[in-house]
């Protein structure tokens, strides 16, 4: 996965809206299956609680499956990078005692990976909006920088491939 420029106003003005489209779809589609369930097989008791589920799952398998479908979408673009950034960051997150033990022995892969990591949190931090943290980041990714200078190596995002993490 490459680091890619998003423009954060339309990402920010996607998500939203997607957000929002998916609670009202749930919504509607929740309280319609379940309300027609209630009627057709429902219990005069009140006690139709499995019911109420069964259509929380139905509206959930179709927001589910209409945004699996249209992942490719161009509205869906940036939205999607986002996600996909969040995942790839969350699996280096899982391997990181181990990757940044390997740092400490020189290995250049393993530089290769928390250089893009550290600049993919810096990416998704200025889109989220989440900049609280943003000074100890960016003292992680100096002292990097440091460490891939004293040992004499040149590294870019453009380098990292997900499958380096198979090493760790």
């Amino acid at each position: 996965m490459q680091l890619k420029q998003i423009n954060k106003e339309r990402y920010s003005k996607h998500y939203k809206q997607i957000m929002i489209g998916v609670v009202i779809l749930l919504s509607v589609i929740a309280l319609s299956v379940s309300t027609l369930l209630i009627q057709l097989i429902g219990n005069q008791d009140g006690s139709n609680f499995w019911l109420n589920v069964a259509g929380v799952v139905v509206a959930a398998v179709v927001v589910v499956s209409l945004l699996r479908r249209y992942r490719d979408h161009e509205y869906m673009y940036e939205v999607i990078y986002v996600w996909d950034l969040k995942q790839m960051l969350n699996k280096i997150y899982r391997k990181q005692k181990k990757i940044k033990a390997a740092i400490e022995t020189g290995d250049r892969d393993a530089m290769v990976i928390m250089n893009w990591s550290y600049n993919g949190s810096e990416q998704l931090y200025n889109l989220d909006n989440n900049t609280i943290t943003m000074d100890d980041l960016h003292r992680t990714m100096r002292e990097l920088q440091q460490t891939i200078e004293e040992h004499g190596y040149s590294v870019t995002t453009d380098e990292f491939r997900p499958e380096m993490l198979d090493k760790y």
